[in-house]
């Protein structure tokens, strides 16, 4: 049962409908999955929040097969169902290997990806676990990615980390029928 109450058009401020609003005329079309209701009571820190996540996944310069690794290490690190659930089909969607997937689901390394994926899984690996990154790993991102593709990799892990406590804090529900991907 989520902590949050789903409010209806009716039911909302002017600012927490603008909100809304802001969120069905971006580039994800809907405000009524993932953590846009459980931000709601706030509205202000909901539109910046909702922006920043238009940004970090929509404006990167990173393509999607990379941020959606990084996702899904943030994911996979909080057992943020939802979050899982959601992005697992995007990350197959932007080309990323059941087996990465997989891998990534278990808390392992995937045993084939290619030298960008890899060096995605190693940065989020050593972010995650450590709160650091090595001198080599972030030489090697930059490297690969550009000072914008690292602060563009920072971003979407730390905006993902916000939506995985927000989900977790709010227990925001899977769609009806939909198996958790995470033990509980």
């Amino acid at each position: 049962m989520p902590r949050y109450e789903t409010l209806t058009p009716e039911q909302m401020t002017p600012e927490q409908r603008q909100v809304v609003d802001n969120v069905i005329a971006g580039p994800r079309g809907s405000a009524t999955r993932g953590p846009f209701m459980a931000w709601l009571p706030s509205p202000k820190f909901a539109d910046l929040a909702q922006a920043l996540g238009a940004q970090t996944r929509f404006g990167s310069s990173l393509p999607a097969k990379h941020y959606e690794i990084a996702i899904l290490m943030v994911a996979q690190q909080w057992r943020a169902q939802f979050e899982w659930y959601a992005h697992a089909r995007l990350a197959r969607d932007a080309g990323i290997s059941q087996g990465i997937i997989d891998a990534i689901h278990r808390g392992e390394k995937p045993k084939t990806m290619d030298s960008q994926e890899e060096a995605i899984w190693q940065f989020a690996r050593e972010l995650l676990q450590t709160q650091r990154v090595s001198e080599p790993t972030f030489a090697r991102a930059k490297q690969l990615f550009g000072q914008n593709g690292v602060v563009d990799l920072v971003g979407v892990m730390g905006y993902y980390t916000l939506v995985s406590m927000t989900l977790n804090t709010f227990q925001v529900p899977l769609p009806e029928g939909e198996k958790l991907p995470f033990e509980e």
